[in-house]
């Protein structure tokens, strides 16, 4: 420990203390006066002196070597006086209670041995009460007022009362380690729990987001089950008759081959349902003067506007116009939409092709792309013994999957309508064509577009099961077929090999009271014609169109008649017209 200044250390007879200067937290530092020189009340290093002063008289200062251990410049010297006591112990105590050191020995203040490889400094330095010495570390305390004196004789105790030693504890720092880890442990819970509570409250927001947009968007669309516009999830809240829907009937013809095929295009802006309805050829139909037709007929002969209204007649709808759209213009619609993918449920040869068994244009599969003139190809197709429901199929396959290509955005439809530079059938126009297959379109890409074949008799004639299904639910209309017994279906095919033996049969047929149905012509001439039915009760009007033709009696047998028609008449090389 330090030597302190103790100011019994002068009752003791200790020598005086003189102040030599400060340590580096400020406080005084004192050394003893050496013995061989006189006794000075005291030192002030900073008195005023004169010019030249020497504190050391002449003869009185010793040459000292400099030792790097020396940190108050003692000189090496150790005085044998006991350091001073301001208190005037008795017994050599320091200030914790605790023996004083041996002043005699000599005073190391690195802690070293006496007698070690430095020197040891002459001189004892002495600090002001509870300061640290010149290395320690603890802070400056204040010093104690003195307490009692004890009586010459008795032990001074006082001290010994107000010695409080503190000593290092290992347990205790354990415990403070452990309350901290505690501490330390439950903060980290709490914090993961606010975390945890944090996650779960921003995911049931995003939930919940999910969930109002959702259904915002289903009761937009009218998809919402209960709150639709329709009142249910097929319209029927609303009455058939009264839902609204904008129908256009659509007529391709090939210009390469002989034939149309109709369908018309609906959509029930109600329920937002998009129908193609695939019309039969077959269609009976009424014309103005009450004579019995079919659909072919019908627009190869009335026209778009006489065709239209027959169907509105039959089917007791209103379509709004007529789109007739020949097999180059559906070519260039699907080149300018891109191509179309259309399942084919065929292989298509192609019709230009010089020689048979060159490859297929149109290949059979799912998937397939189709290019404008592979897509006339397809739709226009009709294999051998294959009825033309099967080509007006795949007629409307194409036309749904132009659909599904062009753009639902009116103005940009329009756009592609107008390149087409087609001369439409009045009152249809560009825009208003554009606006409907738009909306369409628009359908068909939601997948809330379908096509329906209208199903039709042996005679032509529509079932009460077809007004239900198609007309009823579809067109929102009555069937309304042409009385049956009002006259003969006759359907005519030429194999005399002149083409107005045609027209001819026609024009006697229908003076006769027939209702006369183009059978189109035979591939190869024939030398005797035939009249033939299909049921034994049309034998009687076979011979009565076999008579009204000037054909032989025996002419007349049963046999395979065409799609509704009574009786089919194949005209060969005796037929004389009666003209001739």
């Amino acid at each position: 420990m330090n030597d302190r200044y103790d100011a019994d250390d002068a009752a003791r007879g200790a020598a005086p203390y003189e102040l030599v200067g400060y340590d580096e937290y400020g406080q005084p530092v004192y050394r003893q006066i050496p013995a061989q020189q006189a006794p000075q009340p005291s030192y002030d290093p900073y008195a005023q002196q004169g010019y030249g002063y020497d504190p050391y008289p002449a003869g009185t200062r010793e040459p000292r070597s400099y030792d790097a251990y020396d940190a108050y410049g003692t000189g090496g010297q150790q005085p044998a006086t006991p350091a001073y006591d301001p208190y005037g112990s008795p017994a050599p105590y320091d200030t914790y209670g605790t023996s004083a050191p041996d002043t005699s020995a000599p005073y190391d203040p690195y802690g070293q041995a006496a007698g070690g490889q430095h020197h040891r400094v002459a001189e004892q330095t002495a600090h002001i009460p509870q300061q640290a010495g010149p290395g320690g570390t603890t802070a400056p305390r204040e010093p104690e007022a003195p307490g009692p004196r004890a009586a010459p004789g008795e032990p001074d105790g006082g001290d010994e009362q107000f010695a409080f030693v503190e000593e290092p504890d290992a347990d205790s720092e354990d415990v403070i380690d452990w309350l901290a880890f505690t501490e330390n442990r439950t903060e980290r819970r709490e914090e993961a729990r606010r975390r945890a509570r944090g996650r779960a409250i921003a995911l049931l927001v995003v939930l919940a987001l999910v969930a109002v947009s959702g259904a915002g968007y289903l009761w937009y669309a009218g998809k919402l089950p209960g709150l639709s516009s329709s009142g249910t999830e097929n319209g029927t809240a609303t009455p058939v008759g009264a839902q609204k829907r904008d129908v256009i009937v659509v007529h391709l013809h090939n210009t390469g081959k002989a034939g149309t095929s109709t369908a018309l295009l609906v959509d029930n802006t109600t329920t937002k349902q998009g129908t193609t309805v695939l019309l039969p050829n077959s269609l009976a139909l009424s014309g103005d003067d009450g004579s019995t037709t079919t659909l072919a007929e019908s627009v190869d002969d009335d026209g778009a506007s006489g065709t239209r209204e027959e169907l509105d007649t039959v089917l007791g709808t209103s379509i709004q116009g007529t789109w007739r759209l020949d097999t180059p213009y559906l070519q260039n619609l699907v080149d300018l939409v891109g191509n179309i993918d259309v399942d084919t449920d065929a292989d298509v040869p192609d019709p230009d092709a010089g020689k048979k068994g060159s490859a297929p244009l149109v290949h059979r599969g799912r998937a397939q792309t189709l290019s404008g003139r592979m897509a006339v190809a397809y739709a226009t197709y009709r294999a051998s013994g294959e009825s033309q429901n099967a080509q007006l199929e795949r007629f409307g396959q194409v036309m749904r999957g132009v659909l599904r290509k062009l753009s639902s955005e009116p103005a940009a439809a329009t756009t592609t309508v107008r390149t087409l530079a087609q001369i439409l059938d009045p009152p249809l126009t560009d825009k208003d064509l554009g606006t409907f297959l738009a909306g369409l379109a628009d359908l068909a890409k939601g997948g809330d577009y379908r096509t329906a074949l209208l199903p039709v008799r042996a005679d032509g004639t529509l079932s009460a099961a077809t007004g239900d299904s198609v007309v009823k639910d579809v067109l929102g209309g009555t069937a309304k077929s042409p009385d049956a017994g009002s006259a003969v279906r006759v359907s005519v095919q030429n194999a005399t090999g002149v083409k107005d033996d045609t027209e001819k049969a026609r024009v006697v047929l229908l003076n006769g009271g027939f209702t006369f149905l183009e059978g189109g012509t035979a591939s190869g001439a024939r030398t005797t014609s035939q009249v033939l039915y299909a049921d034994a009760a049309d034998k009687a009007d076979a011979a009565e169109v076999a008579k009204t033709l000037g054909l032989p009696a025996g002419s007349v047998a049963k046999g395979t008649v065409s799609s509704g028609a009574d009786v089919s008449v194949v005209l060969g090389g005796d037929y004389r017209p009666a003209s001739s």
